[in-house]
């Protein structure tokens, strides 16, 4: 099924449920789609936050899976989440090319999100976000990216592409309501 990327009138900061208010692992497990950034913590409290929410497949939309952060790189990331019995799936074609990452950096909103949504209706996108909504159809997954701030990353705008799809309900995993 093709997925449509809806018009965005204006550039809104987004405003975001906890994922622990008052709802049960399970209740949030079902049918909702995580997303985390990972700006700031370690693996323990990612890995900590991920299991406390339920899920069972991580999905990284990053455009370069490195990080200077220790742990965040594809191969350490897989290997920590293999550890804990959390999947790993590494989707490029959803992640914010250079461009991109540069106009977030000097907070050149209008930019940064026309970038963005014209990376996610290429062809090779529609096809990540085919296979994405596929496995968090599955299983309790989770888009992880850098930024902490959901309203200023691009995973925010996969997670709405995919709630606007499949019917997902989509909750911010923040490190601070694990490690608090």
């Amino acid at each position: 099924m093709p997925f449509v990327i809806p018009a965005k009138a204006g550039i809104q900061r987004r405003t975001w449920t906890p994922a622990f208010a008052g709802v049960t692992r399970r209740e949030m497990a079902e049918h909702t789609l995580f997303t985390i950034g990972y700006e700031k913590a370690r693996l323990a409290d990612v890995i900590a936050a991920l299991k406390s929410a339920g899920v069972a497949t991580l999905i990284d939309v990053r455009d370069r899976p490195q990080s200077r952060r220790p742990g965040f790189s594809k191969r350490q990331l897989a290997a920590g989440l293999e550890e804990v019995g959390i999947r790993y799936v590494g989707l490029k074609a959803l992640g914010t090319p250079p461009e991109g990452r540069e106009a977030n950096r000097k907070r050149q909103w209008e930019r940064f999100w026309r970038i963005v949504n014209d990376k996610l209706a290429t062809a090779e996108a529609e096809h990540a976000l085919a296979e994405a909504a596929a496995i968090a159809s599955r299983t309790p997954s989770c888009l992880l990216c850098y930024e902490a701030d959901p309203g200023i990353c691009h995973r925010s705008r996969v997670a709405d592409i995919l709630a606007a799809g499949q019917g997902f309900a989509i909750r911010h995993i923040s490190i601070d309501e694990v490690t608090a």
